[in-house]
């Protein structure tokens, strides 16, 4: 599946730089439009989302059991919509959780998996892209339905208030903080739009194209690689995944962007 979507991404890239360098003539911004536009057709991340189908109805690990029973916050196998209303509280759990936090409760209770097999992995391993196609497969079923994160159970306010100090927290060795590139309205990073988080156009902008297969890489990658690939970039320790940091900054991006329509999975340069 790897090679067949490597391949796919190198012919849209191939097809979009030719739209792009006739755009730019003109105008430069309306370029990366035309990009994002051409990249749109056939979007790879179908592949994904057809794989990720298939380890949600097929019996696995130890219990050998489906994934089909799992309780995304709408009832056990209800997964249409699922993705748009998370994160959220689940009481089994006592927790908020997000999509793969949720997967990983699933795989454990239902299947018998050991959750620190993917917790532990690399996000180009087998287990990383395990989780990554069932994302895109899940996410997948809440395109065009609007967002509801709506924090109102005291440990969904906690965690929006958890996830708005992490976004402005300022630290490592360039004192750099999320808000850094997606605190101010109308910045960009060369020719790369930035949304504005705390708002709900740049939050939306953000949290409904993610996941997202990105061409550049031909890989799929889901907010949690997104987020971890931040906390990079500002030169921060490398968050765990799906831990209560990643949780709060999604359940922060999402609040902000409620009402406004998934579009996942997304397709990136």
């Amino acid at each position: 599946m790897h090679q067949a979507s490597t391949g796919i991404a190198a012919f849209l890239a191939a097809v979009a730089a030719v739209t792009v360098a006739h755009a730019q003539m003109d105008n430069p911004q309306a370029g990366i439009e035309a990009y994002r536009e051409a990249l749109q057709d056939g979007n790879p991340a179908e592949l994904h989302e057809m794989a990720g189908e298939e380890l949600w109805t097929t019996p696995a690990g130890p219990k050998n059991a489906s994934l089909e029973q799992c309780d995304l916050g709408l009832g056990p196998g209800v997964v249409k919509g699922a993705y748009a209303r998370l994160p959220r509280y689940f009481a089994d759990t006592d927790r908020v959780q997000d999509l793969e936090s949720r997967l990983l409760t699933c795989m454990e209770t239902l299947q018998g998996k050991d959750p620190k097999v993917y917790i532990d992995a690399s996000f180009t391993a087998p287990p990383k892209e395990e989780m990554n196609a069932l994302v895109a497969y899940l996410s997948g079923q809440s395109r065009d339905v609007a967002v509801t994160v709506t924090p109102e159970h005291p440990k969904e306010r906690a965690m929006y208030e958890l996830g708005k100090r992490l976004f402005f927290f300022q630290g490592g060795p360039y004192d750099f903080s999320c808000a850094t590139c997606h605190g101010q309205e109308g910045t960009r990073i060369r020719m790369q739009d930035l949304p504005y988080i705390p708002g709900h156009e740049g939050a939306a902008a953000g949290w409904t194209s993610w996941p997202a297969y990105r061409v550049s890489n031909g890989q799929m990658w889901s907010m949690q690689w997104r987020l971890n690939d931040c906390f990079r970039q500002q030169r921060f320790p490398e968050p765990i995944y799906a831990s209560d940091a990643t949780i709060a900054l999604s359940t922060y991006i999402a609040a902000n962007s409620n009402g406004a329509v998934m579009k996942t999975p997304g397709i990136k340069r």
